[in-house]
């Protein structure tokens, strides 16, 4: 059984991508990326069919996670029914993902850390590299809790 991690962040282009990133590689290092499908989307469509910030890509890169074959895509509501773990980087995103979700699946939509995710577009590298920082932290978080539930 695949279990299924979506992360949603406002334009698709840093923090999502980034956490695709992350969880790959997590999956990857633990022999269990078949075990994942692990995608992104964004709550906007500006940026639709873009590939993440180079801001992102890079920050990433530095740190083992390849995100250069990712493209920003809108959020749909049979995203919300398809993925297991839909998670929003910000409350903001959590209220549009419940606004879409389909009927019976309101709740499924969780934020993916305690705190908000700070949105770096057009910040500073420091600024990718912290939203990083919070990402890596949440990602080790959420894939030892999907083990351990995998496990039982």
């Amino acid at each position: 059984m695949t279990t299924g991690v979506l992360f949603v962040c406002t334009g698709n282009t840093c923090r999502s991508p980034m956490a695709v990133g992350v969880m790959r590689s997590l999956a990857h290092r633990a022999g269990l990326a078949h075990v994942f499908e692990v995608d992104s989307a964004g709550t906007g469509v500006r940026h639709a069919g873009e590939p993440p910030n180079r801001h992102a890509l890079e920050a990433a890169a530095r740190r083992g996670h390849d995100i250069a074959g990712l493209r920003s895509r809108p959020l749909t509501a049979s995203d919300i029914a398809r993925f297991s773990h839909p998670l929003a980087m910000e409350r903001t995103h959590l209220a549009a993902m419940r606004a879409l979700a389909p009927a019976g699946l309101a709740e499924r939509p969780r934020l993916f850390a305690a705190e908000d995710i700070p949105d770096p577009f057009g910040g500073t590298v420091q600024d990718y590299e912290r939203a990083l920082d919070l990402i890596e932290a949440g990602c080790a978080r959420l894939f030892a809790e999907l083990r351990q539930a995998g496990s039982k």
